[in-house]
């Protein structure tokens, strides 16, 4: 994958958003006889677009040619030598509305190793005015996710003194190759005594995720992330986690991160760690991130301490959500009684959506999640932007309705739902004074 570094562009007032695409050496091309278009073919509309934001990356998509349309409604291709598909990647604070389009070349013309893009967010974007615009939402206040948040040579020094303060934890020896290596945010915070804070503990997984970023089965496709390779202990869990929650403002403790599996196939370890945690400190919020496949265990861990639970998830519809997923031995039966277990107990509850645009926003997806978070009764959905190539996703989904689109859609789930809250982060919580966890803001 090349980064494109945006130039500037000649100012010139354009009727609609136009075409913008990316020569194989990374230099910027305009189209402006062109309407820019989204990969179902439709018009980009100004009213669909935002300035390209702060912290955004744009990037080629090789092999595939950026398409456009003409004033007559011709839809055009550019040629390979000055038009490869040109998309945004979003800062985290940002919900994807469109995908780009593009045409693939054919296969003896494919550029080596371009067949599947690398996991990542691909955002139709434009030009309007001689600047770059993407189609995005902003969907939750990013402040303590921004880069300035995390200074490289900061995070080395942090990294390298709380080692050497605690040599023999793995624990915390894996957080710091994921915060040097992967600038992965909630495991830098362990080293920043800080907000949400990782502690990864399942090395295996009971689902097979089409565009799993830890472990990937297909041949061909590489996974952006190592995977967890030890079990920990409970002592080196309790030691990095009482720490966490003893220092950082606005405490969260997460279980469940990228570089591992599910960690309710660890739920006995978590039992343990939990409750010796809560012995020592009522402070913050213990997180669990999980696929939600074991109510029961699920059931343990709230009785343990657990004060929250984000199921991840792609649809409320079984057929969309196997399909996706591929989950042994468990669905979206169990998933749904995870979050009434967990609410029912008085712990916060969340989806994490994993969001593609075309596919949620479906009427017949937005009909299921309306129906699945009214059931549940959940408080938070935590919008995911889906890191993934399309050629890869959409053939291995079945069918489904005409899409309202994602404004649409989380339009729907305010009005429908007017008590969800919807952003893209998990919130600081505190006890009400009945027991039940609510959020601190």
């Amino acid at each position: 994958m090349t980064q494109v570094i945006p130039a500037p562009i000649a100012l010139m007032t354009t009727a609609f958003p136009y075409l913008v695409a990316v020569t194989p050496t990374g230099e910027i091309h305009e189209a402006r006889d062109l309407h820019a278009l989204d990969y179902d073919g439709q018009p980009l509309d100004r009213a669909d677009l935002i300035p390209l934001p702060p912290g955004a990356t744009v990037a080629m998509m090789p092999g595939r040619r950026a398409v456009g349309l003409t004033a007559a409604g011709e839809r055009v291709a550019q040629p390979a030598t000055v038009g490869w598909a040109l998309s945004a990647f979003l800062p985290i604070g940002y919900t994807r509305t469109r995908v780009p389009a593009y045409e693939m070349v054919p296969p003896d013309e494919m550029p080596a190793n371009a067949e599947t893009l690398p996991f990542f967010g691909y955002t139709a974007l434009a030009g309007i005015d001689g600047e770059l615009y993407v189609a995005a939402v902003p969907t939750d206040d990013p402040a303590h996710w921004l880069p300035d948040a995390f200074d490289v040579g900061q995070t080395e020094r942090r990294v390298r003194r709380r080692l050497r303060e605690e040599p023999g934890n793995r624990v915390l020896a894996h957080h710091a190759h994921c915060a040097l290596d992967y600038q992965c945010p909630t495991a830098t915070n362990l080293f920043y005594d800080r907000w949400e804070g990782a502690i990864a503990v399942s090395a295996g997984c009971n689902a097979r995720c089409v565009g799993c970023i830890s472990l990937q089965e297909d041949d061909g496709l590489v996974s952006p992330q190592d995977r967890l390779t030890f079990l920990p202990s409970v002592e080196e869990v309790v030691e990095v986690g009482v720490a966490h929650l003893t220092r950082a403002p606005e405490a969260i403790l997460s279980f469940g991160q990228g570089c591992e599996g599910e960690p309710l196939l660890q739920w006995r370890l978590l039992e343990r760690a939990i409750k010796a945690m809560r012995a020592q400190t009522t402070m913050g919020a213990i997180n669990i991130n999980t696929n939600a496949s074991n109510p029961r265990a699920v059931a343990r861990l709230c009785a343990a301490g657990l004060d929250s639970l984000r199921a991840s998830t792609i649809s409320a519809r079984p057929a969309t959500y196997d399909a996706y997923y591929r989950p042994v031995g468990y669905g979206v039966a169990q998933i749904k009684q995870s979050l009434i277990t967990a609410r029912e107990a008085g712990a916060y509850t969340s989806i994490n959506l994993l969001l593609y645009p075309g596919l949620a926003d479906a009427e017949d997806e937005a009909a299921a999640w309306v129906d699945f978070l009214r059931e549940t009764g959940t408080h938070l959905v935590q919008l995911r932007n889906l890191n993934i190539d399309p050629e890869l996703l959409l053939p291995k989904l079945p069918p489904r309705g005409p899409a309202l689109g994602i404004r649409a859609f989380i339009d729907q789930l305010h009005r429908e739902l007017p008590d969800l809250r919807i952003g893209n982060f998990s919130v600081p919580l505190t006890k009400g004074a009945d027991g039940v966890r609510v959020p601190l803001h």
